[in-house]
């Protein structure tokens, strides 16, 4: 009997999904803005991502961040030798370019905020 995606932890799927992406944790951190013990600690599962880090987490590894929460969408899938297509690309690129915006707004929130004090 196989085991699904969903019987393992939200370590193991971060795990999984690195792995499949072919990245260190050490790359993967940096990827990230974290520090390389960050991930190694949410790999073991003692301790989870935020919610903001969580979603930059999933783009990174091309996996849903539902999947990394419960094992739930399509499990990562390897790269062919060969690389991907150009539509695939752009795609990534959009994702990453909406994420980026996103992290944008929220620091310059944070800006703001901090200079009303």
């Amino acid at each position: 009997m196989s085991s699904s995606s969903s019987d393992y932890t939200l370590g193991e799927r971060i795990c999984k999904a690195r792995d499949t992406a072919g990245l260190s944790t050490a790359q993967l951190a940096r990827r990230l803005g974290i520090k390389t013990g960050t991930l190694q600690s949410w790999e073991s599962d003692r301790s989870e991502p935020r919610s903001n880090k969580l979603v930059l987490l999933a783009g990174v590894l091309n996996v849903s961040p539902t999947w990394l929460l419960v094992g739930r969408g399509t499990p990562p899938v390897a790269e062919e030798a060969g690389g991907t297509d150009i539509d695939s690309l752009r795609v990534a690129l959009d994702r990453l370019h909406r994420q980026a915006q996103a992290l944008t707004d929220e620091i310059s929130v944070l800006q703001e905020r901090l200079s009303g004090v």
